[in-house]
Formats: C-alpha cells, sequence, structure tokens
C-alpha cells in the first residue's frame, strides 16, 4: 500500500505522442526549492513508481536539510526502460512538466539518466541542473557523490577502528556503476581491498581492469558472505534487508545508495548487532551538493569542499547517537529535522 509522508504535490504527468509516463513528488519546500534528480527505470507498476517517488522525494527532504542546503526535497520518476525508450521527444516532453511547476522543483541525474539527458530538459525548462560542461553545467554529480561516501566511511573508519582510513580494511561494493567504481577508485587509492558485485559483468570488468585485486563475486548474497569489514551498497534502494542484516558480518554500512533501510526497525538491528551504520542520505549527499551549486553558478572546487564536510558531519551524527543513547539514523533524522524547523517556518511552502 502507498503510503503519502506529508508530501506537498504530487504531479502525474503523461504525453501520448513521445510515450513518456512519469510521477513528480514534492516532499518539502520548506527550505526552499524542492531538489532531486531524475529516475529513469522499468518499473513493474504505476504502483510500484509511486511508492519510489515517494519515498525517494521524502529522503531528499532529508539528505539536502543534512547538506545545508537552502532546498526542499523532490524527486521524480520516468517509468520504461532508459536503453530502449529514452528520446529527445521523451526527455523534452518531460522537461515541460518540469517547467510547468514553475521552479518549486529543480532536477537532476539519478539511475538511468545522464547530463546529457539533463541537456535536453533544459531545452524546455530552465529549472534543471546536473548538465554537461559544454553547456555550462557541473557535468556528472557522481564524481562527488562518491567522494562524500568516501569521507563518510572514513569517519565511520575513525569510530570503528580509531584511525580515519580504510587502509588494510575490506570494502564490499554492492553495485559499482556510475558511483560504486568512483568510490572503489577512491577505496583503492586508500589502500583498501575490494570485493564487488553487480548485475552488469561490464561495470564489474572495468573495475578489476583499474584495480586487478579486486574480487568479483556474482550476487550480493555472496558479497554479504564475504569476509569484509565494509558493505557498501551502491545499487537500488532497501538494501539492508532482515535476511541481509542477520547475516551481515561487515562492522560499518556506508554506501551510496538511496533508502537503504528496508523498513524502519532495521537500523535497530544493524546497532544490536554492533554494526554502525552511516546514514545513507547524510553520506551520498555529495552529488545534491554539486548540482545545487550549479544553480547558482557552479565552481568544483566550492562544491568539493562542501562535499569533504561530509566527514565532518558524520562525525557529529555518531556524538549526538552516543550521547542520546540512540542509532546513528534517528540521530540525522532529528539533526534533520531541527534545521527544517529552525529555518523553514521562516518561509512554508515556497512559491517563485
Amino acid at each position: 500500500m502507498t503510503v503519502f509522508q506529508g508530501h506537498e504535490q504530487v504531479v502525474f504527468c503523461a504525453d501520448e505522442a513521445s510515450g513518456l509516463r512519469a510521477i513528480i513528488a514534492i516532499h518539502s519546500t520548506a527550505l526552499g526549492p524542492a531538489l532531486g534528480g531524475t529516475r529513469f527505470f522499468p518499473y513493474a507498476s504505476e504502483e510500484a513508481a509511486l511508492a519510489d517517488v515517494l519515498d525517494l522525494s521524502r529522503g531528499m527532504t532529508y539528505k539536502n536539510a543534512m547538506a545545508g542546503l537552502d532546498h526542499g526535497g523532490g524527486k521524480a520518476v520516468i517509468i520504461g526502460d532508459p536503453r530502449t525508450d529514452k528520446t529527445e521527444a521523451l526527455l523534452r516532453a518531460y522537461g515541460r512538466f518540469v517547467q510547468s511547476l514553475n521552479g518549486r522543483y529543480v532536477t537532476a541525474c539519478d539511475v538511468g539518466t545522464f547530463s546529457p539527458d539533463m541537456d535536453y530538459v533544459a531545452r524546455e525548462s530552465a529549472f534543471v541542473t546536473g548538465r554537461t560542461t559544454a553547456h555550462g553545467g557541473a557535468g556528472d554529480s557522481s564524481i562527488l557523490t562518491a567522494l562524500g561516501v568516501f569521507q563518510g566511511m572514513r569517519a565511520a573508519a575513525e569510530r570503528v577502528w580509531g584511525a580515519p582510513t580504510l587502509a588494510g580494511r575490506t570494502v564490499g561494493i554492492e553495485g559499482v556503476g556510475k558511483v560504486g567504481h568512483r568510490l572503489a577508485e577512491l577505496l583503492a587509492a586508500d589502500g583498501a581491498a575490494l570485493v564487488i558485485c553487480d548485475v552488469d559483468p561490464e561495470a564489474t570488468a572495468r573495475v578489476v581492469e583499474r584495480h586487478p585485486g579486486t574480487v568479483v563475486v556474482p550476487d550480493t548474497a555472496a558479497l554479504i558472505a564475504s569476509r569484509i569489514d565494509v558493505y557498501a551498497p551502491c545499487a537500488l534502494g532497501h538494501a539492508l534487508t532482515d535476511k541481509v542484516v542477520e547475516s551481515l558480518g561487515a562492522a560499518i554500512v556506508c554506501g551510496g545508495a538511496n533508502n537503504q533501510l528496508a523498513h524502519p526497525g532495521i537500523e535497530k538491528a544493524l546497532a544490536e548487532r554492533g554494526v554502525l551504520y552511516a546514514p545513507d542520505y547524510v553520506v551520498n549527499a555529495g552529488g545534491v551538493i554539486q548540482v545545487a551549486d550549479e544553480v547558482h553558478g557552479f565552481s568544483m572546487d566550492r562544491a568539493r569542499a562542501r562535499a569533504e564536510r561530509i566527514f565532518d558531519t558524520t562525525r557529529e551524527i555518531f556524538a549526538v547517537a552516543d550521547a542520546e543513547g540512540i542509532s546513528p539514523a534517528l540521530a540525522a533524522d532529528r539533526l534533520a529535522e531541527r534545521r527544517m524547523s529552525d529555518v523553514g517556518r521562516l518561509r512554508g511552502i515556497w512559491l517563485n
């Protein structure tokens, strides 16, 4: 059953000529216009797409708040297979729907969409980030997403092992696509050993070619069963199920995927097993930091510096969790909600 979670606005979009079927969800504009990417995915049903976009948009509200951005949370999903259904006409039709919201929602890349796609969307809408550098954009936001996850992982390593490094540790990465393969680069440079899995053999081959010592396993179950110190979910959401948590041997969970907790209570199960969870929307905020910077005139140095501060934010969350005797997930929620309350009361519902 689909559950609305205080969303301000949900828009269903359809264009018969191009085949577009999309949903835009604005969860909150208390801190400013909603910002979040567009996911292009072959959902089994419209109901599944709606459930996903509602969860993702709510997560963006908390992510943007914890990243210190003056943006609320929004997300969009396009229903279809990006390999066969994505066309210029479809993307431009989608851009017109984004434009119709008059700036209440600012879009960017996500799973299944890339910077050149945003260039097409931007031909119909002024409210697009994540464009190619040739068109004045910041380019691939996965660069800073991976950096932020790495910084969060360093903070978790410091909390568990006393030093902010992954040197000598084994990290299991589930999904080595846009973010995962960049995270692998950072970890290898830090001296970590890698165990990886992905549904795309070309993706795993790319990592092995760059890092010959990388171990490839067939699936998530095999990854979880491996001797890993850190589990990094970098594919789709709900990676942390009851079954995964029960068999997880890693001391830390820190990855780039959104909405990693399959249901409320998983964070408690992780804590009971002595597993430190770095909240997903905190550590994977580097990408949204990058595209938010583009809204006001992009500077990679400025955006990178802000993404590197995810290390300090993650440390703060662990400190609050310890002081209040709560999980890091709850500590992050409380800090995000506090900012939304303190700043959001000055703004209310955002209108351009």
